[in-house]
C-alpha cells in the first residue's frame, strides 16, 4: 500500500494521486471513519495566523482518532521569538509527532523543512508560494459541481501576485485540467506573477488577462473571488490603500449576481473582507461555505494517505 510523502506542492501530484484524493474524501464525506489514526500525533506549526486551516486540519486529525498537539502564529509564541531557526525547530518538533502541517510566513518554507524532518511535512501556506491542500479543495468543490473539470471558463479574481490559492490551483489546473479556459482578473499592480503564466503556456492552458468583468462576467462558470492581503503590504500602505480602491470594481455584489448564469459558482479561500457582499451568502451559486466544509474531508483524505497509505 503506498503511501503519500510530505506534501510540498502542486506540481508533485500525478493524476493517478490525484483522483485517490478526490474518491478518499468522498468516502469521508460520507461515512463515518472510525479510529484509523488511533496512536497517531500531528503538530500544527502555524507561523501565520489561520483559522479554517489549522481547525479543519485538527478537526481532520481528530475525526480520524489521531492527536493533535498545536501551536498558532508560533513566530510571536515560540521559541522563533527567541531567535531559533526554522530548520532547529523542525528538527526538534519531528521527535514528537507523526506529522507535521506547516504554515510559513515566507516562500519555500515548507521545502525548507522537509529538508530537516524526520516526518512527513504538510505545506498548510508559505508566504505568497502555494497552498496545495487548500487548491486541492478547491477542485474537490468544483467536481463537485460540474462532474468533469473541463470545458469551464474559470476567473481568479483580486490580488493574484500574492495569492497562494490561485498559484497552486493554477498549478494544478495545467498539470491535469488544460481544457479550461482561466481568466485572471485584478488590478495592474498585482497581476499574475509571469512564472504561471509560462507553466499554463506550458501545458497550453489559454488564459487571459483583465482589470474588471467587463465582457466575460456572463461567460465565466467559475468565479474565484479573493481579498487584497493586507499583510503582504506592510512596508508600503499607501499601495495597499490603492489596491483596496481599484478592488472596488471586481466586488461580487446583486447587480453582478444579475449578469452571472445561472450555473456558475462563487468560490472564496476566506476570510473575505468587503469583496463578495454578504446578500450574495443567500445565492445558490455562492459555494465558498461549501467550499471551506469540503477542507475537513480533502485533509481527513490527504492524512490518511500520509500515515497509512491508500
Amino acid at each position: 500500500m503506498p503511501k503519500l510523502d510530505s506534501i510540498i506542492d502542486a506540481q508533485q501530484f500525478d493524476y493517478e494521486t490525484l483522483a485517490c484524493v478526490f474518491k478518499i474524501a468522498r468516502e469521508m464525506e460520507e461515512t463515518k471513519c472510525g479510529d484509523l489514526l488511533r496512536g497517531k500525533i500531528m503538530t500544527s506549526l502555524f507561523y501565520e495566523p489561520s483559522t479554517r486551516t489549522r481547525l479543519s486540519f485538527e478537526a481532520a486529525m481528530k475525526r480520524l482518532g489521531g492527536e493533535v498537539i498545536s501551536t498558532e502564529n508560533a513566530k510571536e509564541f515560540s521559541s522563533k521569538a527567541k531567535g531559533e531557526s526554522l530548520e532547529d525547530s523542525i528538527r526538534v518538533i519531528s521527535g514528537y509527532c507523526d506529522v507535521i502541517v506547516l504554515r510559513y510566513y515566507k516562500e519555500g518554507g515548507a521545502k525548507r523543512a522537509q529538508d530537516y524532518s524526520d516526518v512527513p511535512i504538510i505545506n498548510a501556506g508559505d508566504g505568497a508560494g502555494q497552498h496545495p491542500t487548500q487548491a486541492l479543495l478547491d477542485l474537490y468543490t468544483i467536481k463537485k459541481t460540474f462532474r468533469d473539470i473541463q470545458g469551464l471558463k474559470i476567473a481568479m479574481v483580486g490580488d493574484l501576485i500574492n495569492g497562494r490559492t490561485v498559484r497552486s490551483l493554477s498549478y494544478f489546473l495545467a498539470k491535469h485540467f488544460p481544457d479550461n479556459e482561466i481568466f485572471f482578473i485584478s488590478p495592474g499592480r498585482v497581476r499574475m506573477r509571469e512564472d504561471i503564466k509560462g507553466y499554463l503556456d506550458r501545458y497550453r492552458l489559454k488564459w487571459n488577462e483583465a482589470e474588471n468583468f467587463n465582457g466575460v462576467l456572463s461567460e465565466l462558470d467559475v468565479i474565484y473571488q479573493t481579498r487584497v492581503q493586507k499583510e503582504r503590504f506592510e512596508d508600503d500602505q499607501a499601495v495597499y490603500e490603492e489596491m483596496m480602491a481599484e478592488s472596488e470594481k471586481l466586488i461580487i455584489d446583486r447587480q453582478k449576481l444579475e449578469r452571472m448564469k445561472s450555473s456558475a459558482i462563487i468560490m472564496h479561500p476566506l476570510p473575505r473582507l468587503s469583496e463578495i457582499r454578504y446578500c450574495v451568502d443567500k445565492d445558490p451559486r455562492a459555494r465558498y461555505f461549501e467550499q471551506a466544509r469540503n477542507g475537513l474531508y480533502i485533509r481527513m483524505a490527504l492524512l490518511k494517505m500520509v500515515l497509512t497509505g491508500y
